[in-house]
């Protein structure tokens, strides 16, 4: 007969994996549920720029760097070419407006001068001989008029002799006709040559009337050919400082080539570079200023270029009021460009710590300032002092403005 084995109680060997198994399981579920899961960094207060949030007046306005260049600068170009013969004027002269700086010479021009000169000589001589022809043939034709007039009065009085004797019987018709035919005949000869002759006298008149525009036209451009020769003397066109002159004795310039410029030192502008962020809101009339020893001096803007070159643009700034007593072209100025009016606004310190976060979140210190945490935030505008925060800060709170490099994915400070 079998005999019933009774099991024993209690804990045995094969149960304990699945007792641990239960504990990791609780463990990890009490973590996710009630555990804290910021990464933490033990950072130095030593090594932190800490700021605090205040509410202040924000001034819109971009730090610049801008430099002094003359308030207008022509550029000098020969208008004829040629071979420079003579520089009158040296770089760095003051000359004023009208005077000869370098001096040219164009064998060529020469060759063209002698020719319109002689194509002149010949169409005056041509107009010449026309006339004399046509005062020739206005004496012919007044000639042969008169003859014909006095031929018409004798065919006429031929004509009544023979009327008067045909109606007396004493001459044939035949010979009366004759009489009659010639002296019509004669009639319309004078009628038709009067025609031809007033035909010629317009025609002829038109003719002179073009050869005297024709010689008018050449006496212009021998005259407009002379003038190209006094162009080989390049004068100042303003009143101004020569500068940039680019010529040697015996070096060929041509038409137009830029050998210089007058720089207009009656008045001086500024130039300045802005950041292409700042592109739509830069016009024309924006007010800008700089300090030079104890004064203020005032700019406005004067023109702004679109074309963007390596993140920049250009703006021209005219002086309003007042210049300093030493300005001189190439001077540097530090300008401070107003962009809007003043308003209140919560502020924090520029820092380093943009570079990192774009302006998106920022460090917050708790009230006792042992530790830190991440904050997201949003930043509006910016001057060279502070950033604007729309959203995120409130005034009296305290973040880190310092760089944020070493903290890495960290979400909470330990400051010690």
């Amino acid at each position: 007969m079998d005999k019933l084995i009774e099991q024993k109680k209690g804990l045995r060997r094969k149960h304990i994996p699945y007792i641990a198994g239960g504990v990791f399981v609780l463990t990890v579920a009490g973590w996710v549920l009630f555990g804290n899961h910021s990464a933490t960094m033990r950072v130095s207060a030593d090594d932190l720029t800490i700021s605090e949030v205040q509410q202040a007046e924000f001034k819109d306005y971009v730090r610049l760097s801008g430099q002094v260049v003359p308030i207008q600068v022509v550029q000098l170009s020969p208008e004829e070419g040629g071979i420079v013969m003579e520089c009158v004027a040296e770089e760095g002269a003051m000359v004023k407006k009208g005077d000869v700086i370098i001096r040219l010479r164009n064998s060529g021009l020469d060759l063209q001068i002698l020719n319109a000169e002689a194509e002149l000589a010949e169409k005056q001589n041509l107009l010449r001989n026309t006339q004399v022809a046509m005062q020739q043939d206005r004496l012919s034709n007044q000639l042969e008029q008169a003859q014909l007039a006095t031929d018409t009065e004798r065919k006429l009085r031929n004509f009544r002799q023979q009327e008067r004797l045909y109606r007396e019987k004493l001459v044939s018709r035949e010979t009366y006709l004759q009489a009659e035919e010639d002296y019509r005949l004669a009639e319309r000869k004078q009628g038709l040559v009067s025609q031809r002759l007033q035909q010629d006298s317009i025609y002829r008149s038109v003719q002179m009337d073009q050869m005297e525009d024709n010689l008018a036209n050449m006496r212009t451009n021998v005259v407009l050919v002379r003038e190209r020769k006094n162009k080989l003397e390049v004068r100042a066109p303003i009143d101004g400082e020569l500068g940039l002159l680019d010529v040697e004795l015996g070096q060929s310039v041509t038409s137009g080539q830029k050998i210089g410029q007058i720089n207009d030192l009656s008045d001086y502008k500024i130039e300045a570079q802005v950041d292409e962020h700042y592109i739509d809101r830069v016009r024309a009339g924006l007010t800008a200023s700089f300090v030079r020893g104890d004064a203020t001096f005032t700019l406005a803007v004067r023109k702004v270029y679109p074309e963007v070159r390596q993140g920049k643009f250009r703006t021209d700034f005219v002086f309003r009021g007042s210049r300093p007593g030493n300005i001189r072209s190439g001077q540097t100025y530090y300008l401070n460009l107003e962009l809007g009016q003043p308003e209140q606004a919560v502020l924090i310190p520029r820092g380093t710590f943009f570079q990192s976060t774009g302006g998106a979140w920022i460090f917050v210190l708790s009230k006792d300032g042992h530790t830190a945490h991440r904050r997201a935030i949003k930043v509006g505008r910016q001057n060279p002092q502070y950033y604007e925060v729309t959203e995120g800060l409130e005034p009296g709170e305290r973040v880190v403005t310092s760089g944020y490099e070493t903290f890495g994915q960290n979400e909470r400070l330990e400051i010690k």
